[in-house]
């Protein structure tokens, strides 16, 4: 059973539309991934960069990530730290 998965998965992953769309997918999460993990280092924000760096989602976390908590500091916030 698990052999006749596994051959079912590479067959779908041997036509060209199923091998163009799993390229856009990662091209997709590596962008997102790379701008969250990008801003999550400069705000000093260590348990996202490392939440975001181990765990997977083609995206959707980073998006939450950049429009809902990685919101830049202001410098008076940076100051009084």
């Amino acid at each position: 059973m698990v052999d006749s998965q596994i051959t079912n998965l590479i067959n779908v992953l041997n036509d060209p539309k199923y091998a163009v769309l799993f390229l856009v997918l990662t091209v997709w999460a590596l962008v997102w991934k790379g701008i969250a993990l990008w801003r999550a280092s400069r705000n000093n924000q260590r348990n996202w960069f490392v939440a975001m760096l181990v765990i997977n989602t083609f995206g959707i976390l980073e998006i939450i990530y950049i429009f809902y908590f990685g919101k830049r500091k202001k410098e008076s916030e940076i100051i009084n730290k």
